[in-house]
């Protein structure tokens, strides 16, 4: 098997409280009928959690725990992250190269964040991508609806072509990852 599921910063912090992001309950559910199918399939599934040296996510809080209804799997590979890129100063692309992986599934928070961030860093690696464009969510700005800005992320991830490969905003009703 090919490909990878990341899912990034479904987190206690993000997923509830004051910092919820729009559609967390919704989001989560789509993230585990995505996560059970590449199980299924034999797909990686990477749960990437952000931490920070104080605040909400700082490590080990109950904020940088992964949300409860998050479907886990003793076979996941879980990843420690300090900034918006999953890839800068983790084991991320180690952990790909030595699975032999080449496409990625992408899904979690926030969208115009970690998601958008780690989806144009896989792309410049080389890396088609599945954005899952239900899967992924943020909160409210100043200027846009978390919607909006969600929506605003699956139109511009899947234009960019300068990388090479692209990335598609697919639903997670409609993902499929072949055995």
């Amino acid at each position: 098997m090919d490909t990878a599921l990341l899912i990034i910063d479904a987190q206690q912090a993000l997923s509830c409280g004051a910092d919820e992001v729009f559609d967390a309950r919704g989001v989560i559910d789509r993230i585990n009928r995505v996560s059970r199918l590449a199980r299924s399939a034999g797909a990686l599934v990477i749960i990437i959690q952000h931490e920070a040296q104080s605040g909400p996510l700082m490590h080990g809080s109950d904020g940088w725990k992964v949300d409860p209804a998050l479907d886990l799997a003793p076979s996941d590979t879980r990843i420690r992250k300090t900034a918006t890129d999953s890839f800068h100063d983790t084991q991320l692309l180690a952990t790909l190269q030595a699975r032999g992986i080449r496409r990625l599934v992408i899904c979690g928070f926030q969208s115009e964040f970690c998601v958008d961030t780690t989806t144009r860093r896989a792309l410049a690696l080389g890396y088609p991508v599945t954005l899952v464009a239900d899967g992924h969510s943020t909160l409210d700005n100043s200027v846009l609806t978390a919607a909006q800005i969600s929506a605003h992320h699956n139109e511009t991830l899947s234009n960019i072509g300068s990388f090479g490969p692209r990335a598609q905003a697919v639903r997670a009703a409609d993902v499929r990852i072949d055995a």
